[in-house]
């Protein structure tokens, strides 16, 4: 469980969508709180998932090649098809010219609100929901499983919490050193998408393969 969800946090961490949106709400008016209001949205994401996917075990795991078990792993399979297929499709999609994103314009005068309900529009679901079908293994009576899923949630809120912390304490640094990723994630985004899904897609395929066969 452990290291399938180290692969799909820092897959979640490294997502360009989310991350280009958020340093665009730190350089906004009123950034910092904004940019908080973004951070904690998505934790608290991450955190309710985990909470549902509990409270239907009750913080046991089902017990191995039960029908349970069996559903988890075999929506870990489709979902990492899924991402491979995007991937694939994807990477050999031509390239569109990229333009401004709609909502960029408008992220000045966003609310707190709004930061924070961007925060749950970009989250990666599929891989979201990869985490979700992994947690179904936790178990609750044990510490190093409390630690695991605490680490999970951190990890994929890694890059916003860096992010937040460096606007703090370096505000004049952080700004132009921020706006330079965010322009090198544009620029790059496609590649990066095509990456992480492939990368984190076959992962998840091999590891519920295993875990049939196993």
């Amino acid at each position: 469980m452990v290291l399938n969800l180290v692969v799909i946090g820092t897959a979640v961490t490294l997502g360009p969508l989310h991350n280009s949106a958020f340093i665009l709400l730190l350089s906004s008016r009123n950034g910092i709180r904004q940019g908080l209001a973004f951070l904690l949205s998505w934790l608290a994401n991450l955190v309710v998932v985990i909470a549902v996917v509990v409270l239907l075990t009750g913080g046991q795991p089902p017990d191995r090649h039960s029908a349970p078990s069996t559903a988890a792993i075999a929506a870990k399979l489709a979902i990492g098809l899924g991402l491979v297929v995007y991937g694939a499709r994807r990477r050999r999609r031509p390239p569109r010219p990229r333009g401004p994103v709609r909502w960029a314009a408008r992220i000045d005068n966003a609310s707190w609100v709004t930061a924070a309900g961007l925060a749950w529009l970009l989250q990666p679901w599929a891989l979201v929901g990869a985490g979700a079908a992994t947690v179904l293994e936790a178990d609750l009576s044990t510490a190093h499983d409390w630690l695991a899923l605490s680490g999970y949630c951190l990890l994929a809120t890694l890059s916003l919490i860096v992010m937040e912390m460096y606007a703090v304490w370096e505000p004049a640094a952080a700004e132009a050193r921020l706006n330079a990723l965010r322009i090198w994630l544009s620029e790059h985004q496609e590649q990066l998408v095509v990456t992480l899904s492939l990368a984190a897609g076959l992962w998840l395929m091999a590891a519920s393969i295993y875990e049939l066969v196993a």
